[in-house]
């Protein structure tokens, strides 16, 4: 089974992401990534909500696929920058959908718009992220 460059990037995902079960589940043109969760009680706050913690991480996993599908072979990314803003609590059981937008895609520098939302589809975080991108 030969498999297409996107669910190659897909299955290439970093331990820490596979550990939270952060699924990619779209890759649309050259500047957008589209990920998953399901919020589990050991991701969730005193509240029982999706830790902030664990939604900075979900951007922070989308962002650099994201980047990574931008890259030479050989290059690696490392977040240089990140700002969140929360509107809303996710709570237990929701599949929170996280959607990567290329703001600007350089050589150097890669600042992608990551919105969070709801199964309902109301935004409950943006995150606005930078990934610097190195040579070997």
């Amino acid at each position: 089974m030969t498999l297409t460059a996107d669910e190659t990037i897909a299955l290439a995902q970093p331990p820490f992401a596979k550990l939270l079960d952060i699924r990619t589940i779209e890759a649309n043109g050259e500047d957008e990534v589209v990920a998953e969760l399901l919020v589990r009680e050991d991701l969730t706050n005193r509240n029982g909500m999706l830790h902030g913690g664990a939604i900075m991480t979900l951007a922070d996993n989308v962002a650099g696929t994201a980047t990574y599908r931008q890259m030479a072979p050989g290059q690696y990314t490392v977040t240089m920058e990140s700002k969140t803003n929360f509107f809303r609590p996710i709570p237990l059981g929701t599949r929170v959908r996280a959607v990567a937008r290329g703001l600007h895609i350089g050589r150097r520098t890669m600042v992608w718009e990551v919105s969070l939302y709801l199964e309902d589809g109301r935004l409950a975080a943006k995150v606005t992220q930078t990934q610097m991108v190195m040579n070997p």
